[in-house]
Order: C-alpha cells, then sequence, then structure tokens
C-alpha cells in the first residue's frame, strides 16, 4: 500500500526523480528554506491567536482582521486538525499503521451539517492549488458524518487574499476523481521501478545534487 498525503502526491507530480530519492531511497533529504521557515513561523502564531487569543506580535498585527473573521464562524473550531482514511476510506488515527492518506487543517469549524475549512498561505496567490481543499473536504466528511456542507479557503494572509470553494457530500465522488490520475501514476512508478526528471525552475532549490538538471543558484 503507498501512503499519500496533499503534499507528498505533489511533490511526485513535481518530479518523479526527487520524489524517489527522498523519500523512497531516502538518499537526500529536503531542508527548509527560509521561506518554509518563515511559514511555519506564520502558522504558529496564526494558530495560537485563533485557539488561545495569544496577541500577535507587532510584524503580524494586519493579520488580526483577517482572524477576527474567521473567528465570527459558528461552530466548534478545530485547530491543525489531524485526520487520516484508511483504504476503505473509512476514518482512522493519523498516526495508525493502516493509514492510506492523512492530511492537516489548519483551521477546521464544524456547525451541524455545515464545515468551514481554512488553510493559511503566506506565499504567493498567483497560482493557488485548490486540490488541496479537495482532500481536506473529502477527510472531513470521513471523520463527520452530519457534515453536508463545506465552505472551504485559502487564506493567502500576506495579500488579503481569500479563495474559496464550496462543495457537498454528493460531490463526494467527483471529488476524488481528481486525485486517481496521479495516484494512478504514482502506482506505476512504483511497480515499475521508473522514477523520470522533471525539469522545472524549482531544480535550483533541489537537494537531489546527482540529477542532470540540478541547477546551482
Amino acid at each position: 500500500m503507498i501512503k499519500w498525503s496533499f503534499s507528498s502526491l505533489k511533490d511526485y507530480v513535481t518530479c518523479p526523480r526527487q520524489y524517489y530519492e527522498v523519500k523512497v531511497a531516502k538518499n537526500f533529504k529536503k531542508h527548509p528554506t527560509q521561506q518554509m521557515l518563515y511559514g511555519l513561523t506564520v502558522h504558529k502564531a496564526l494558530e495560537d491567536y485563533v485557539t488561545e487569543n495569544k496577541p500577535l506580535e507587532k510584524n503580524y498585527e494586519r493579520y488580526q482582521p483577517m482572524l477576527d473573521a474567521l473567528l465570527e464562524i459558528d461552530g466548534e473550531r478545530y485547530p491543525e486538525y489531524r485526520m487520516a482514511l484508511n483504504t476503505d476510506l473509512e476514518p482512522c488515527k493519523f498516526g495508525a499503521s493502516d493509514y492510506w492518506v492523512r492530511g492537516i487543517v489548519d483551521l477546521l469549524v464544524v456547525g451541524g451539517d455545515t464545515a468551514h475549512i481554512v488553510d493559511y498561505k503566506t506565499g504567493s496567490a498567483k497560482y493557488p492549488d485548490v486540490k488541496q481543499l479537495k482532500l481536506m473536504s473529502l477527510m472531513t466528511y470521513a471523520h463527520f458524518p452530519a457534515v453536508q456542507n463545506i465552505k472551504a479557503g485559502l487564506l493567502f494572509v500576506a495579500h488579503d487574499v481569500f479563495i474559496d470553494q464550496e462543495y457537498t457530500r454528493e460531490q463526494s465522488g467527483e471529488l476524488w476523481k481528481d486525485f486517481l490520475p496521479d495516484l494512478e501514476r504514482l502506482k506505476m512508478s512504483y511497480d515499475n521501478d521508473k522514477w523520470p526528471e522533471n525539469p522545472t525552475p524549482l531544480c535550483g532549490w533541489c537537494p537531489v545534487t546527482i540529477c542532470q538538471f540540478k541547477k546551482v543558484r
């Protein structure tokens, strides 16, 4: 069984060779960039404000109006909520040995038959990827059977941009179809031990130094 998450599947799609060298063979490690470290710091600050009402540091105070809007959503809040599914698409523990897919929602608010999902982003809003919201919604439906409708969004805090999506439980089959082609490609790579390089502008940040497309920044 191939275990996956939104980020690991995205890594594979970006470059199967890097995925293999880092996650399968473990010949190389991905080291956090300055942007990633900044993102973690911001995420922690936002989480503490939403869950503990901890005051934001001065350089993050500009995010407060956006967060206050989230706090007005009716329902029970689940910050940094971990969810996982097994191959039968049934909910299981995040660390279960038989988990198939898992992920963490930055903020989940459940009220009656409606849930709100918010994922904080600190980068550019130029190319938003809403597939992450689809996967989190599918897992929410499994973990919260009463939920029928989901309002989800990517909150690009540095740009005050909110990319919103709405889904219903009846759409679950269609939402899963968005992941099947990439999952099938991933399975074929494992079955055939084929991990082709995929050169992109991101090659300069790749930890796989033995790749022919590795660029020196």
